[in-house]
């Protein structure tokens, strides 16, 4: 039996090796190719290993790398910080044995936490480790809604990214870039637990629905600190342009804040503003 961690390592080295192309390396193209990326072959020359093992690698089956070893494959496959550290985790992890009882108990949103988000002039939200909604705040309904009409099963980032009743969502720039960047911080919590019940239902439930999840998955993107700009469609206001930044929570792994803000004294600003106002006036009648 393939150790999970080893074969989460086999398919993020294939992806990244079927990244980079010849050229990208200083070597020649050749005639004609069956890969667009590297050929393990190619791959373990520029590392100094020998094909056979680097192939082991890819398979996942029994192989221990050391640092050194790594360290070459990492610079063989030119890879970025958090690329690196994503490699050299699920290598030490393979290394050892799996745990008879991994920790997997319910995430939980500290009460100084929820009292944060409600004083927060700006949409926030709290994520789990597999980008599950845990907790928000008014603004942040006044911008996607009310997210108690959901199931609790669906509340996930992922989910409703891609969720089909909400195709319009996907017209608004930037929107690729944002599942990416879930996507890659989904990828990072399942490199600590490839096996995690909740981390193997999004990832098959999208995988068999969401042809769009299935091309961006398979790109192995990994991401530990996330920021980016998103824009919102929002009928009653017009577009709105946010900055989002991820804070961590404690605990390891963890939950993260998600917080919306925009420039004071922007016409995005005003809008959210504005937003603001419609919403509250909502929740009074209500």
């Amino acid at each position: 039996m393939i150790h999970p961690y080893a074969r989460e390592l086999g398919d993020f080295l294939r992806a990244r090796r079927n990244r980079l192309r010849p050229q990208d390396v200083g070597l020649e193209p050749g005639g004609r190719r069956k890969v667009t990326g590297l050929r393990r072959e190619e791959l373990a020359l520029l590392a100094g290993l020998s094909t056979d093992y680097y192939q082991r690698m890819e398979q996942g089956r029994e192989v221990r790398p050391s640092d050194d070893v790594l360290d070459a494959i990492a610079g063989a496959l030119d890879l970025d910080g958090d690329e690196r550290r994503h490699l050299f985790a699920l290598a030490h992890a393979a290394r050892r044995p799996l745990p008879q009882r991994p920790d997997r108990g319910a995430e939980q949103v500290p009460a100084g936490t929820h009292r944060l988000l409600q004083v927060l002039d700006t949409p926030a939200l709290v994520l789990g480790r597999h980008l599950d909604l845990l907790a928000w705040n008014p603004l942040t309904e006044a911008l996607l809604g009310d997210p108690t009409g959901y199931p609790p099963q669906r509340l996930n980032m992922l989910l409703l990214l891609f969720d089909d009743t909400r195709t319009a969502e996907r017209t608004c720039p930037g929107w690729e870039q944002q599942a990416l960047d879930y996507i890659g911080m989904l990828r990072a919590a399942v490199a600590t637990d490839p096996t995690h019940p909740r981390a193997t239902a999004i990832v098959g439930e999208l995988s068999i629905r969401s042809p769009e999840f299935r091309r961006l998955w398979s790109r192995h993107d990994v991401r530990t600190s996330v920021t980016g700009t998103k824009t919102f469609r929002v009928p009653e206001v017009g577009d709105i342009s946010l900055d989002w930044d991820t804070y961590p929570l404690p605990g390891n792994p963890g939950p993260v804040m998600l917080v919306f803000t925009t420039e004071p004294g922007s016409p995005d600003a005003d809008r959210l503003h504005l937003l603001a106002a419609l919403h509250a006036t909502r929740s009074a009648r209500r």
